[in-house]
């Protein structure tokens, strides 16, 4: 009897979608969706400012569900603005040529660079030798090293691989898991701290594409230095809170480390020697990060920088990244900075904004909101 129940669940079972294939066929749905219902509304817009709105509609509701990778997203949205000829080929593809884009581009090198020198492992180790051995201090070191990480490492992602045998380390010497309340404490911090740095520092994908339409809509200049002093109580407040709410939410079992302080310095000991190549990967990461705190002096754009002191480190008798360090860098999110400030100058040129499709239908703000308000009743 067992048997046979068995043999007529188990069909059942096969022939029921995975909930991530359910999951996915509702993003893809979305994708779709959203973007008709945009395009096929009953608004008193221009063809191309529909269709505009539409195309952005998908890449912003792509990016939103991750149903693909976003710099893929991005390039078929782009494509659909060529295709369809909502803009000029040179409005939809200005983030190529903008600066933030290329400013990821030299950011990624000067990380590649960091990585191979083993200046970020020097860093942990310099943070980890003077913040103290108590469980503590080492949460509070953590944290800091994710934040000095951020000038010289731009990617998020980067970090967390830096990041994480440094987190393990520190939960093996404690002796604990990773259900334990050390572990979770460790890697939940570590992992929501080095996300929010990289919006207060001029390094993740979303600052740069933040900088880029504020620079190129707004017509407002944004220099690092002045991003940085905005955003650092800000960084501070980040460290202490996040820090303290930590140690409170996952109090530890163990509070202290120093009956082993000779093993803790012997796990964060940095591996990698001084060498030639590593010496001038710190003189040229010391030298772009001056010029990207005196660029309001200077004048010199922070993209010309990294992506200018990224190709010295390229160049003969330099020598500190090779051809294969940049055929591995990731440049995926370059796409997608590309794309993101490509979709921006598209809806700008095109009026698909809320103010511009108000200038372009002759109404203000208020009839306008009162015509979609009344368009809903009626719905």
């Amino acid at each position: 009897m067992t048997a046979i129940d068995t043999s007529v669940v188990q069909p059942q079972a096969e022939a029921r979608p995975s909930r991530s294939a359910l999951l996915r066929l509702a993003q893809v749905a979305l994708c779709v969706g959203i973007p008709a219902i945009v395009l096929f509304a009953p608004w008193d817009a221009p063809a191309n400012t529909k269709a505009g709105l539409a195309i952005s509609a998908f890449m912003i509701m792509a990016w939103m569900t991750e149903v693909m990778e976003y710099g893929s997203a991005g390039l078929v949205g782009l494509l659909l603005f060529w295709y369809f000829k909502v803009a000029a080929p040179e409005t939809i593809f200005h983030g190529f040529v903008d600066a933030a884009s290329w400013y990821y581009v030299g950011a990624v090198l000067l990380g590649t660079m960091a990585t191979k020198s083993g200046l970020a492992q020097r860093i942990a180790q310099f943070v980890v030798e003077h913040v103290g051995l108590t469980y503590s201090r080492l949460l509070l070191g953590l944290i800091i090293i994710s934040f000095l990480l951020t000038f010289i490492v731009p990617s998020g992602t980067a970090r967390v691989v830096i990041m994480a045998p440094l987190c393990m380390s520190v939960i093996s010497l404690f002796g604990a898991d990773r259900n334990s309340n050390i572990g979770r404490g460790v890697f939940i911090i570590v992992v929501y701290a080095t996300a929010i740095f990289d919006k207060m520092i001029i390094a993740g994908t979303g600052a740069i594409t933040a900088r880029g339409v504020i620079e190129r809509v707004g017509e407002v200049d944004v220099t690092y230095s002045f991003w940085l002093i905005a955003f650092l109580p800000c960084a501070i407040l980040t460290i202490i809170a996040g820090w303290l709410l930590t140690l409170w939410l996952f109090p530890p079992e163990i509070e202290s480390l120093e009956a082993r302080g000779e093993e803790v310095t012997a796990t964060f000991r940095n591996t990698i020697p001084w060498s030639q190549r590593s010496v001038k990967a710190t003189i040229l990461i010391a030298v772009a990060l001056v010029l990207w705190l005196t660029d309001s002096i200077h004048g010199i754009s922070a993209a010309m920088i990294a992506f200018g002191i990224g190709l010295v480190a390229l160049l003969p008798f330099v020598d500190v990244l090779d051809a294969d360090d940049f055929r591995k860098a990731n440049m995926l999110p370059f796409f997608f900075v590309a794309a993101a400030l490509g979709m921006s100058e598209v809806l700008r040129e095109t009026g698909g904004n809320k103010l511009e499709t108000a200038k372009r239908l002759g109404i203000g703000r208020q009839t306008l909101y009162n015509k979609i308000k009344a368009y809903a009743i009626e719905a």
